[in-house]
């Protein structure tokens, strides 16, 4: 896969967690439940491949995890996250937000 494509992917799939993530607000969403989401979507996704993304969401304080001492994770959209996915702020390099088409 090129680096090109492999981008595409990251930030695509940042995109589609934070959407994911939205659709289980207030609760949050297991990352098994993210996993199933993902896989619908890039069938050979790998659960490091769904952790690789959330952690760089938390990093970007747009989305809380919480580790189970299961080896699971519990995530959920932090404000910055909220206003991402509700387009209320400028979507920063690294996700995939589509342009608002509509005012």
């Amino acid at each position: 896969m090129s680096f090109e494509m492999q981008k595409a992917r990251r930030e695509g799939m940042r995109w589609h967690l934070l959407n994911a993530l939205d659709k289980a607000r207030p609760l949050g969403a297991m990352d098994t439940l993210l996993l199933d989401v993902m896989l619908a979507i890039y069938p050979d996704v790998t659960p490091n491949e769904v952790h690789v993304q959330l952690e760089y969401l938390e990093q970007r304080k747009m989305v809380e995890i919480s580790k189970q001492p299961t080896g699971h994770w519990h995530a959920k959209l932090d404000r910055l996250g909220i206003d991402c996915v509700e387009y209320t702020i400028d979507c920063q390099a690294g996700i995939a937000r589509p342009e608002k088409y509509w005012k």
